[in-house]
């Protein structure tokens, strides 16, 4: 697994050449296996990140350990013979926060072990991230103490690295953005990063790695995390605006060795991610809009399922779904509002997608399976695609997709990649189409 697509970034930036790679924020396998083929088909290289909450040393909310969550990836890699020289694994907001509820040395404590375990189970992108509060303690952190604390981590991950034979990781520093998992509100005005802020970030961390001895260390720091201008709620999404970032872009070229890393970029259009990828915000994240997208797919074909059949399935998926979050609302509670009705939207097709923790449920992939198997030897009429999955019709007309439910579920998500691909800079035709699934 090699970091050099990383390293390129600022080379490229330099040149004066655009040039970006997407980062895909998911655990689920369907989202992984569409990754994998869509830059196997392009030639290109993979870059797949796990969040703190997702995947940690006691499972997180996918029941996976770092070393579960790269079986998982190299499994689906070997199966679709994605080369793992050209895969890259991160981990993203890697400090206190699943354990913020402990005080600031027990959550330290844990994410100390959680880094350890993903460096060594071959992650070799860590973003630091220990700017929350823990008990007792403000919302966030000053630069200060969110560096001191991120630096401590970069020493567990160094030293966890050299000790596995591991290759040292490269890090991502800094977080503009709202803690994992998403803001707890209706996305309001946005506050675009400051100039000063991001250099006070970068000296601070700079700082704080000489202190633990990690000067070295730090010439590997190849990002910083800013808030550009880009975010979703439930119902809107807040488009790049490139004027208002201006000054956040030209202060880029005072940090050498570093491009911005935005997060959030989910929904945005074509062009607002070209011009994000222009203005040095080459690590673009992206996670929410892919399961939005598998989870639309999954839907249209328990709709097609249900014509072809001429009933619905009573122990649908979607009532499935529905279930599972009455059951535990907490992924959602607190981040949705309003009445039952609009309740019940936000809970399916907010873009928030907060859905998504709910796929690795049992009950939920059995109702995925029974879906999948209602259409076993059965044709898919182009009709009913059109009717239901129509944002994947003409690829399924033009034989580039095929008609079989895993290549309409893996096509929706090929149709969110295909604007990052062409946004930061892999502009050239595939190589191959990729091939009909077989399932």
């Amino acid at each position: 697994m090699s970091a050099g697509p990383l390293q390129a970034l600022r080379a490229a930036r330099d040149r004066g050449v655009p040039l970006g790679i997407v980062s895909v924020c998911s655990a689920h396998p369907l989202v992984i296996e569409a990754t994998l083929r869509h830059a196997l088909a392009r030639g290109a290289h993979a870059l797949i990140e796990a969040t703190c909450n997702q995947v940690n040393q006691e499972g997180g909310y996918t029941g996976m350990t770092p070393a579960d969550f790269l079986r998982r990836v190299a499994g689906i890699a070997a199966a679709v013979g994605f080369d793992n020289d050209r895969l890259l694994l991160g981990g993203d907001h890697l400090g206190p926060n699943p354990w913020r509820h402990l005080p600031a040395d027990a959550a330290m404590g844990h994410a100390e072990t959680m880094v350890a375990a993903y460096v060594r189970a071959g992650f070799t992108k860590i973003h630091l991230d220990a700017s929350m509060g823990c008990l007792g303690e403000a919302a966030a952190m000053s630069d200060r103490i969110a560096a001191r604390r991120a630096a401590r981590l970069a020493r567990v991950a160094e030293d966890a690295a050299l000790a596995s034979g591991r290759v040292a990781p490269f890090y991502v520093i800094g977080t503009e953005v709202p803690i994992p998992g998403g803001a707890h509100a209706a996305t309001g005005p946005l506050a675009i990063t400051a100039p000063d802020a991001v250099r006070a970030t970068v000296d601070a961390n700079r700082d704080a790695f000489a202190a633990e001895g990690l000067s070295q260390a730090f010439r590997r720091v190849i990002g910083v995390v800013v808030q550009p201008g880009v975010e979703f709620g439930d119902e809107h999404v807040a488009v790049y605006e490139p004027d208002a970032a201006r000054a956040l872009s030209a202060a880029l070229g005072a940090l050498p060795g570093l491009v911005y890393e935005a997060h959030s970029t989910d929904y945005q259009p074509r062009a607002a991610l070209a011009s994000l990828v222009a203005d040095g915000f080459a690590i673009l994240k992206v996670g929410p809009a892919a399961t939005f997208a598998l989870r639309e797919a999954f839907y249209g074909l328990e709709a097609i399922a249900s014509e072809i059949d001429g009933a619905p399935d009573s122990g649908g998926l979607r009532s499935t779904l529905e279930r599972m979050m009455l059951l535990d609302p907490s992924h959602w509670q607190a981040h949705y509002r309003g009445t039952a009705n609009e309740l019940r939207l936000q809970r399916h097709f907010s873009y928030s997608d907060r859905i998504r923790y709910y796929w690795p449920h049992p009950d939920v992939t059995a109702a995925a399976t029974r879906l999948l198997n209602r259409f076993a030897g059965r044709p898919i009429p182009a009709t009913l695609i059109r009717q239901y999955l129509g944002s994947v019709a003409r690829e399924v007309d033009s034989g580039r997709l095929g008609a079989t439910p895993f290549d309409l579920l893996r096509g929706s998500v090929y149709r969110v990649l295909d604007d990052y691909a062409a946004a930061c800079g892999d502009r050239a035709a595939p190589r191959a189409v990729p091939a009909p699934s077989t399932r």
